[in-house]
């Protein structure tokens, strides 16, 4: 940990994670909240096409919890401050309330997981249901709200500046950046 706070004073060194690399760049240069989002969107789902290639339980686990910790950061960002302003913006309250329901349903199934081992009889179906109701929850906000908050008058690099602060002070909480 010590070398990834160093990281973030001095450009020799770097984190120790891919994840956390991406987390220290976009925190000194933050992109639009949009691509902030759809970068998070791609990584997940790389995550868990990756998990379908598993074979070995250890290595399932691990990928299981990678997978859980960035939806969780994703979630608590986009919770936290995305959905608030864009419902301020944005006039689809719908869309809205069913993004806030996804999140819960995918916090359940992330609780599960995370309280079980790979070994588990019903571990491999839950991160298969996890990543199916990932994809349809980021094909409806890619569709539908990120096209409604581009035409408002968000301010996306503001949007985008405090999405990246906050992510990267998530991770720095659970000691990946």
């Amino acid at each position: 940990m010590a070398a990834t706070q160093t990281a973030t004073r001095s450009p020799d060194l770097k984190p120790s994670s891919r994840s956390a690399r991406k987390t220290v760049r976009a925190a000194a240069k933050p992109a639009d909240a949009i691509k902030l989002l759809k970068d998070d969107h791609k990584e997940v789902k790389t995550y868990f096409k990756q998990y379908d290639a598993l074979e070995k339980d250890a290595d399932k686990q691990v990928l299981a919890d990678k997978i859980c910790l960035a939806l969780t950061v994703h979630a608590q960002i986009e919770e936290e401050i995305y959905y608030p302003a864009a419902r301020g913006a944005i006039d689809d309250d719908d869309l809205l309330d069913e993004a806030e329901v996804e999140h819960a349903s995918a916090k359940q199934l992330i609780a599960e997981i995370r309280a079980m081992k790979a070994s588990d009889r019903l571990f491999d179906a839950k991160v298969t249901v996890l990543g199916e109701y990932i994809n349809h929850h980021v094909e409806e906000e890619e569709t539908e709200m990120f096209p409604e908050s581009r035409d408002s008058d968000l301010d996306l690099k503001a949007l985008g500046a405090q999405l990246a602060a906050r992510k990267a002070e998530f991770m720095a909480e659970v000691g990946l950046a």
